[in-house]
């Protein structure tokens, strides 16, 4: 009986435990507090909102559904954009970039990079009005990156035999099982050329930087934020509070500003548990893709 009891008990504190993790990740997911303080109704004229821009640049929805709903927030002053990541996918960067460059027709708009803001994430700060940096930030890796695998050996050591039926003969261009040829790698490169010179042209036009002189430092390279300062390619040295201080100067506000993030919505246990599997599926999907071309900071694997 006493055995029984202390069975039953086990079971209830199991119980317990995982229904306490369960409405902790429910409620880790609501909302976002903001940094307003109760007297902030009051003085809605120094608002500031915050969108943070974190990882590997793909999914474009989150970024700017947040951009699109403080630039339609009269309340909201100017924009900040933080950035901390490597870059990412062309189309996301590039789209991200164009949704900036509309909000800052009617609002100012401030880059803060946090430990690195290079390639895709260099490309969507040229698209604001000024861009602050730490001196040990990393950033710029100007360039465009595809990667390719070739496993045909393994193929041909495990005795699998790959069989191809395409209607050109670029079609299959950067298939895993087979080598690249010269002339693929001739027509992958010009691919490359062409976005790497709509990077520069970003580049060149917002940062004015003559294209003769970009030209010298736009090879891929990474620089600090004390080396970046120097190439023109930001405008000041600083943290989250420098922008914060710099976006309040350029939109007029007066007084202490009132930085505010984006609200999210709840999200019960099922939702989370789906969206998590769905990203690592894209994710997965994302790496094995043969052209995946990006504005990405190359890593060690």
């Amino acid at each position: 009986m006493e055995k029984k009891t202390a069975n039953i008990l086990a079971v209830a504190l199991i119980v317990v435990v995982v229904l306490s993790f369960l409405a902790s990740l429910f409620f880790r997911t609501g909302a976002r507090v903001s940094t307003l303080s109760p007297d902030s109704i009051f003085q809605s004229s120094n608002r500031i909102g915050v969108v943070e821009i974190r990882g590997i640049i793909s999914d474009t929805k989150p970024i700017i559904r947040d951009l699109n709903e403080f630039y339609k927030d009269n309340s909201i002053r100017a924009i900040i954009v933080r950035i901390d990541s490597p870059g990412g996918g062309v189309a996301a960067a590039q789209e991200i970039y164009d949704t900036i460059l509309r909000i800052k027709k009617k609002k100012k708009v401030v880059v803060s990079m946090g430990t690195v803001a290079a390639s895709g994430g260099y490309y969507i700060a040229c698209g604001a009005d000024r861009i602050v940096a730490e001196p040990g930030t990393i950033t710029g890796s100007i360039g465009v990156i595809m990667e390719f695998f070739d496993v045909g050996n393994l193929l041909k050591w495990a005795k699998i035999k790959s069989e191809v039926v395409k209607s050109g003969k670029f079609k299959d261009t950067g298939s895993p099982f087979r080598g690249m040829k010269p002339e693929e790698k001739e027509y992958l490169q010009s691919v490359i050329n062409d976005v790497l010179e709509q990077f520069k042209t970003v580049v060149s036009e917002n940062r004015h930087i003559p294209m003769n002189k970009l030209d010298k430092i736009a090879d891929g390279r990474i620089f600090a934020g004390d080396q970046a300062i120097k190439l023109g390619l930001i405008d000041k040295l600083g943290g989250l509070h420098t922008a914060e201080e710099l976006a309040a100067k350029l939109s007029g506000i007066k007084g202490e500003p009132r930085l505010v993030y984006p609200t999210q919505p709840r999200k019960d246990f099922y939702s989370l548990l789906t969206d998590s599997i769905t990203n690592v599926i894209e994710e997965k999907l994302s790496e094995s893709n043969a052209f995946r071309l990006s504005y990405m900071l190359s890593m060690p694997r």
